[in-house]
């Protein structure tokens, strides 16, 4: 039994340029489906995707006021002319330079036109196959604590884990990795960003979320009120999804 990230779920007072601008960002296209804005590859939208993670931008009316996200998106870059011209792009489609205290660093640290950080890599070996999204980047305080939930909420294999860096990867070696960087803040308010996550087809939903508690998740009222999905948090308070199947009574 384990879950799948199916999409990163990103708020957004104006979904469909957001919407746009990471279709864009990550070479895909954009569909509205609904109120929502989703941004997946192919022409045509398949959800889920079957291998990949979307992005499933959704309105709400409040602008992002956290002076930085606690979670946030590399993309992935095949040389170092590739990185300079997707940086030039995006910064002409609305993206701004932000400093978040990196430094001196060879990844350029952007921000997308509602503030979201996110990060364009140089090129690393270790995402030469990720696809455009390279990783999700969540803060933490505590790296192995939070390897070991995710790992064994999503059944993902952990390739790094220190005190300071927690690196996982679908078992079946394919997609972005999920990382866990050591932040010396704790969370304060709700995510902008974050992950929804699906049961594997054959897999009980119910049977899932008393899994996911009995690993440390708890339970979130943000006001969604009655809804289809299960919104939890993680041991640190990371707010995530538990979606319904396609097709699923509610």
């Amino acid at each position: 039994m384990a879950l799948r990230p199916v999409q990163v779920n990103i708020k957004a007072v104006d979904a469909p340029a957001v919407g746009d601008f990471w279709a864009e960002a990550l070479g895909w296209s954009s569909h509205r489906p609904g109120t929502t804005v989703y941004v997946g590859p192919g022409d045509t939208m398949v959800w889920p995707d079957p291998v990949g993670l979307g992005i499933d931008v959704v309105p709400v009316p409040e602008p992002k006021t956290a002076a930085k996200n606690r979670t946030h998106l590399d993309l992935a870059t095949t040389s170092p002319s590739h990185q300079a011209e997707l940086t030039a792009r995006l910064r002409a489609r609305g993206a701004a330079p932000v400093r978040i205290g990196q430094g001196d660093v060879p990844w350029t640290v952007l921000a997308d036109p509602e503030g979201n950080e996110f990060c364009v890599l140089e090129p690393r070996d270790a995402y030469r196959d990720t696809g455009p999204l390279a990783a999700v980047v969540v803060d933490c305080l505590d790296p192995r604590a939070m390897a070991r939930f995710w790992a064994s909420a999503l059944d993902w294999t952990p390739h790094r884990v220190t005190d300071d860096l927690a690196v996982l990867r679908s078992a079946e070696g394919t997609g972005p990795y999920l990382e866990f960087l050591r932040s010396p803040d704790a969370k304060t308010v709700p995510d902008r960003v974050h992950l929804d996550l699906l049961p594997r087809p054959g897999d009980d939903r119910a049977a899932e979320l008393t899994r996911l508690r009995a690993l440390g998740a708890t339970d979130l009222d943000l006001g969604q009120g009655d809804v289809p999905w299960t919104v939890l948090a993680d041991p640190e308070g990371h707010e995530f999804c538990v979606l319904a199947p396609p097709g699923a009574a509610h």
